[in-house]
């Protein structure tokens, strides 16, 4: 849906470092914490040397990351240690120390007695290696960002007490694309934002704190973020100016923040821009002067960006202005913008949520599920070679439960990432708890069904070929982008154990062979450090996501939110409603038939899926209703009926929140007081609409079909 405001986002505290106490500093550091823990035995850290030559060349980021490496020692181990620059000229493996530079730094060098060998330990773009001998410890990047990437590595393993003496690591991101998306608007506010107002904007104007903003480029640099969009693609009457000189020297002294980093811009930008900001009498993505017009003014954005990553655009969609009021199609509008950026060596990120949103509640011959597939694939290889096509992972709108978008596999010839959400727009809007890594692990083991090697999580970078229009064509998923999560809370994310999600988007797009139980270790013991209360908070982050799904809409049934707002129960909120997402619930049944003989969404996906899908006995049954409409004495795996399984899991799902709050009331006395009583209040809140979900949904159901629950719990008349 489109984004809005949100009347439960916590009151704005100050962000100023300076005024923090050491408990708010706690919660601001998220899992870059400040904690002394054990030295790797004999590792000489005290000494840095940076090779001169990369720092020459590659400038701020190498830059950078020698002095992320010192200030991490700083926090971790208690001592800063000397920085030293040398030529390459000047390396030697004898000197006891830490050298950081880059592969071409160490061409032709020995590597603790051992001869470096490009071809063989070169890791790829912005990867890295870590080597260590016991005394000498080597931090190498394939380039300045893969080295800023490695030095994080680095302290990530030190704060988990995986750093040796004895060390060896090669890694390069799967994604190449790893982007985060901020729906902030010019006057503060946040659309789908849970964690205060803007981190960049405030009345009508670019207001931030410097030092914050730094911080935060920190933090999505070391779980390895190389992209962001910074205004909301909901692009508003002024945000539309960006591309104007109004605007774009402040728009250039973020970039500048960020860069050091290893982090680009992308710009959101109105497709109707051509007469709402140029006057001209159109925007027709085929006119000779608003291809000029987008020329010109692209230009100009990057005199003042030379290194702008590109456009992000919502086109007809949502009321978003686009190229279906010319008559012409998305390939169009998109290839309009990635010639216009082409010269510059920019990207035009353009998203797929395109679906008819003035629907008739009536007519149940129409399928939102259905529209990305319908609208772009019919114009696969019909894209410019530098557009990028941004697909939700689901046919709907960031679901609990939906199905993988049967786009992904299909598209052969035109470059595409996968989009994601961060921020808990339909997940608990950072009050509830719920853990979202989980449904993207079952995401990243979704197999699409074309071919051997065809799960998301291998077709991640996979490259087939060319993808320019007309060409070879490639299947590849180039990265992923996600709304994100943060504000100017202190804590960043409204509700600190949602700081979990942002530090799990970046790890499973890194390495999407993580599980979501290893991601949750990881976060838990650099946020809260070794020992037992780390293992609580584990246990939690691993309980809430299943917890929710089940005191949430039933099976695959979407959209049983309150209107607008998104947050608690509407079971019948938008049955009658525009959007075109209903569950037709009556007495006898519920869900929507999307075999062959319904809308026929089943058969977007390859004949394997289709079959599954399709058939009840054989979907899964997190999704059944999503794909079918079942009577509700139709028996699940466990033998009971659907209703029944409808009534228990709404129970089940609030008797595990009831448990996640005591289990968190255990913790009391064991961290920060701040932590303690932030998250205590959102338990009980969410233990309040787990509640309401529970009974609004089983006594919907039983007011329906008049069958009671057969254990004789409480249901409301």
């Amino acid at each position: 849906m489109g984004t809005g405001a949100n009347p439960h986002a916590a009151l704005t505290m100050p962000c100023v470092r300076s005024t923090l106490s050491i408990m708010s500093m706690n919660q601001y550091n998220c899992w870059l914490q400040e904690r002394i823990v054990q030295k790797p035995a004999d590792l000489a850290l005290d000494s840095v040397y940076v090779l001169k030559d990369g720092v020459k060349k590659n400038g701020p980021v190498a830059c950078r990351a020698a002095e992320e490496f010192r200030a991490g020692i700083k926090r971790l181990l208690g001592f800063s240690p000397a920085v030293y620059e040398i030529t390459a000229a000047d390396y030697s493996d004898s000197k006891y120390g830490v050298y950081l530079g880059t592969l071409a730094d160490f061409k032709n060098k020995s590597i603790y007695g051992k001869q470096f060998n490009p071809a063989a330990d070169d890791p790829g773009e912005d990867g890295f290696l870590i080597k260590s001998d016991g005394k000498n410890l080597i931090i190498a990047g394939a380039g300045e960002t893969g080295l800023l990437y490695g030095v994080f590595r680095f302290l990530m393993l030190l704060g988990l007490g995986r750093a040796s003496g004895q060390i060896e690591i090669k890694e390069e991101p799967a994604s190449p694309l790893r982007i985060i998306n901020h729906w902030d608007n010019i006057d503060g506010t946040v659309g789908r934002g849970y964690a205060g107002r803007s981190l960049f904007f405030e009345n009508n104007n670019f207001e931030y704190d410097k030092d914050r903003i730094i911080d935060y480029a920190r933090l999505l640099a070391s779980i390895g973020i190389n992209r962001i969009a910074i205004s909301n693609v909901n692009v508003g009457k002024l945000e539309k100016c960006f591309i104007t000189e109004q605007y774009l020297g402040e728009l250039a002294k973020v970039a500048a923040i960020f860069r050091p980093f290893g982090i680009k811009l992308i710009l959101s930008v109105s497709f109707a821009a051509p007469w709402s900001v140029g006057k001209l009498p159109t925007a027709d993505p085929l006119d000779p002067d608003v291809i000029k017009w987008w020329k010109v003014q692209t230009d100009l954005v990057y005199k003042f960006i030379p290194d702008l990553a590109g456009y992000i655009v919502k086109a007809d969609s949502e009321g978003e202005p686009g190229p279906f009021q010319y008559h012409r199609t998305q390939a169009d509008g998109a290839n309009l913008l990635a010639r216009a950026l082409k010269p510059h060596g920019g990207i035009m990120f353009w998203r797929c949520f395109v679906y008819n949103c003035q629907q008739d509640w009536r007519d149940q011959s129409q399928d939102r599920a259905r529209a990305a597939y319908d609208h772009f694939m019919p114009l696969d290889g019909k894209f410019d070679d530098n557009v990028i096509l941004q697909i939700k992972f689901g046919p709907y709108d960031f679901q609990v439960r939906e199905p993988v978008s049967p786009l992904f596999g299909a598209l052969k010839k035109t470059r595409h990432i996968m989009e994601l959400q961060i921020t808990q727009e339909y997940t608990g809007h950072q009050i509830d708890l719920c853990y979202l890594p989980w449904i993207w692990q079952d995401i990243m083991n979704f197999d699409t069904a074309y071919g051997p090697d065809s799960r998301i999580r291998d077709l991640i970078g996979k490259k087939f070929g060319s993808t320019a229009a007309g060409g070879a064509g490639s299947a590849s998923i180039e990265g992923f982008a996600s709304i994100v999560n943060t504000g100017r809370d202190i804590n960043w994310t409204g509700h600190t154990l949602a700081q979990a999600n942002l530090y799990g988007y970046g790890r499973i797009i890194w390495n999407p062979g993580l599980s979501a139980g290893e991601i949750a270790r990881e976060w838990s013991v650099l946020t809260f450090g070794p020992g037992p209360a780390a293992q609580t908070v584990e246990e939690l982050q691993l309980k809430s996501y299943p917890a929710y799904q089940k005191y949430n809409a039933p099976f695959g049934v979407c959209f049983m939110v309150t209107p607008g707002l998104h947050y608690g129960p509407n079971v019948e909120g938008y049955e009658f409603d525009r959007w075109g997402t209903y569950h037709r619930a009556d007495t006898q049944a519920i869900g929507i038939d999307r075999t062959q003989a319904g809308t026929g969404f089943t058969n977007q996906y390859p004949q394997s899926n289709a079959a599954m899908f399709a058939d009840p006995l054989k979907c899964p049954e997190d999704l059944i209703l999503f794909f079918h409409r079942l009577r509700y004495d139709f028996k699940m795996k466990n033998s009971e009926t659907l209703l029944q399984n409808i009534y228990s899991t709404h129970f089940e799902g609030y008797d595990e929140v009831q448990a996640m709050l005591e289990k968190w009331i255990s913790l009391e006395g064991s961290i920060d007081e701040e932590i303690y009583s932030s998250v205590l209040a959102r338990f009980k809140r969410q233990l309040a609409n787990a509640r309401e979900w529970r009974d609004q949904v089983n006594t919907y159901f039983w007011r329906r079909t008049g069958i009671p629950d057969k254990y004789g719990r409480k249901i409301y008349d």
